[in-house]
């Protein structure tokens, strides 16, 4: 299979998940990653807000919030082809839907953060395989973003047994992630940040 057709297949996997098994899996790859020491550690992290069938992270935004950790999102950027880390005080309540309907920071409440203050970025994809490579959904917003993060950042990726294939073919700007979560199991791709 090709890069495009791996896309096609897992969505089309992820997407015939029912609802319950979704929340079921999403809440053990939660309870894994906050039980993890890149996520005591972390004060300051960017997640991604869930969106069609991606493994649920309203529990681990609520629990960094109450923690005391900065807990930012993205907005993403259609024309500019960029993320913007935002900051969020109130969840859901900060959140309104804006590009391709995903709950981003509504106007009154965007809170621009540097991405070099980062400890960790929860990162969405479509697939990953045992090497951390990434296959997103073909825009390169995360690809772009990544790299202008500080030396140290752990970029980290929920996902579901059914999202992880031998070989997602990465490209040259393609950008991988340290540890990948599913509900069975946690890789730890061993990568160096460049």
């Amino acid at each position: 299979m090709n890069r495009n057709e791996i896309r096609q297949y897992v969505l089309r996997s992820r997407m015939s998940m029912p609802p319950d098994r979704v929340k079921e899996k999403s809440k053990i790859i939660m309870e894994k990653i906050m039980a993890s020491d890149v996520y005591r550690k972390a004060q300051s992290l960017m997640v991604y807000v869930d969106f069609r069938n991606e493994a649920g992270t309203g529990s681990l935004i609520v629990r960094a919030l109450e923690e005391g950790k900065r807990v930012s999102v993205p907005i993403t950027g259609i024309k500019e082809k960029k993320l913007t880390p935002s900051e969020l005080l109130d969840y859901p309540g900060d959140l309104e839907p804006g590009a391709w309907g995903i709950l981003e920071p509504g106007k009154s409440s965007i809170r621009p953060v540097d991405p070099m203050t980062l400890d960790m970025v929860i990162v969405p994809g479509v697939a990953f395989d045992p090497g951390g490579n990434r296959l997103g959904y073909g825009g390169g917003f995360y690809d772009r973003f990544l790299p202008g993060t500080r030396p140290g950042t752990v970029y980290l990726a929920p996902a579901f047994e059914v999202q992880m294939v031998d070989n997602v073919f990465p490209g040259p700007l393609d950008v991988p992630v340290h540890l990948v979560f599913t509900e069975e199991r946690v890789i730890a791709a061993g990568i160096k940040k460049v």
